[in-house]
């Protein structure tokens, strides 16, 4: 659960960043390479001087870099950029969806977070700058995570960037997109035969290994740092509707991570005075693919037993059969009033396909899982059609382009002639 490894810490002077606190006991720990309490196993998470974040200032964030790193003030690591380990993520294209918000019955404004824009086409981007920064503060000289693909990609790419060892571990089963898309980047790419479940227990128990004590595993012993990295979504959210929180957010769910980071963030504005709360709130509704569903299931059964389940179905970067964050998305969710539902591997291509129709915007199979399910809590009625609505797409779509092949191709195909072109209609 921690590392031996050594290490000249994190800066406290330049990082907001004091502790870390257990979700579930809140025993506090030092900034290390931990990720689990040691009194009641619980996950852990960055505490902050709340001071600290209270002196960060609009005006401040506006004029850093047109990146995540204008939010660095309120960052665990990487307040000198000397020290980052990073592509430059984020500032991403929030989308105007009017066709979208029409052919969905949604009157008020309906906006596309669209992260595909990111150096490595994911929202990953954003953890990993993150994680592998506090990673390097921290004395680690390797780096590594177990993956559904898109984390793969970016550590990688990370590593390549500053010239470190990557070593990253997938379902062997995985899309040749995401493959190829971390294997070009020269590091070693382990493929498990077994599911991500398979893959992370592994890679929990390599981390307490002494052949890996030099190795940050971004999302097992570095953990703590890399969720921080998910809070800058909605940070980047309220500053692009002029310091704004939305009425309505719709978030993908495979740990359960995001969702909560990106409801902690606009808590954390809140509370610096940075933006004001939405009359009544915001709320917050998450989106599981059928086959990997164990978080919603949950929520419907009015349960707070979150059942793992072994994942099916196309959304393999939602596919985390036993998800970590799980409890906690189920409590941000009904806390804020919102709800949670599923897409199975039909409505999921119609998501795509819809998605990009009207957007312009081709997202992977799990911005198909959250515009299918954004369609369904509009038809069911439990997202408000009137209230401003921000829906998040993690991924680029020519990763997952198979799920997509065989519904889509030329509307034509003609000889190369005018009179051909006629015949076609294609003249009118």
């Amino acid at each position: 659960m921690t590392s031996t490894v050594a290490a000249s810490g994190i800066d406290t002077t330049a990082s907001p960043a004091r502790a870390l606190v257990c979700r579930a006991c809140q025993a506090r720990y030092p900034l290390a390479a931990q990720h689990a309490c040691y009194e009641c196993f619980g996950p852990l998470e960055v505490d902050y001087d709340s001071a600290a974040l209270a002196r960060v200032t609009r005006e401040q964030i506006e004029a850093g870099p047109a990146n995540l790193w204008r939010y660095a003030a309120l960052l665990p690591a990487g307040q000198d950029p000397a020290t980052r380990v990073t592509l430059d993520p984020g500032l991403t294209p929030l989308v105007a969806a009017p066709h979208l918000a029409a052919e969905l019955g949604i009157t008020a404004p309906l906006w596309v977070k669209d992260d595909s824009a990111n150096p490595t086409h994911s929202f990953k981007d954003r953890v990993v700058s993150v994680a592998l920064t506090a990673a390097r503060a921290l004395g680690f000289t390797r780096f590594a995570c177990a993956s559904t693909g898109n984390l793969a990609n970016s550590v990688a790419a990370h590593a390549a960037r500053v010239g470190a060892p990557s070593v990253v571990f997938i379902p062997g089963d995985l899309e040749q997109g995401k493959v190829v898309t971390t294997a070009v980047y020269g590091g070693d790419l382990v493929a498990i035969d077994g599911s991500y479940d398979d893959v992370n227990r592994l890679c929990g128990e390599l981390v307490e290994t002494d052949e890996f004590e030099d190795t940050a595993f971004v999302n097992v012993n570095v953990r703590p740092y890399y969720a921080e990295g998910s809070k800058t979504l909605g940070y980047e959210v309220a500053e692009q509707l002029g310091w704004r929180i939305p009425a309505q957010v719709v978030i993908p769910m495979a740990s359960g991570e995001l969702l909560t980071k990106i409801d902690k963030a606009f808590a954390e504005l809140v509370e610096i005075g940075l933006v004001e709360a939405p009359a009544g709130g915001w709320r917050v509704f998450g989106a599981q693919s059928a086959g990997c569903n164990p978080i919603a299931t949950a929520l419907h059964a009015g349960s707070d037993e979150i059942v793992p389940v072994k994942p099916t179905g196309i959304a393999k970067s939602l596919n985390i059969g036993d998800p970590a964050a799980g409890l906690y998305a189920l409590e941000a969710v009904r806390r804020s009033g919102g709800w949670m539902d599923y897409a199975d591997d039909d409505e999921i291509r119609a998501g795509i396909r819809l998605l990009a129709r009207t957007t312009g915007v081709f997202a992977e199979t799990a911005g198909g899982v959250t515009v299918a399910v954004l369609r369904k809590l509009v038809e069911a009625g439990k997202l408000d059609p009137a209230a401003e609505t921000v829906v998040f797409n993690t991924g680029e779509g020519l990763k997952t382009i198979d799920a997509v092949a065989g519904q889509v191709g030329p509307t034509h195909r003609i000889r190369p002639s005018l009179r051909a072109a006629r015949d076609a209609g294609l003249l009118g």
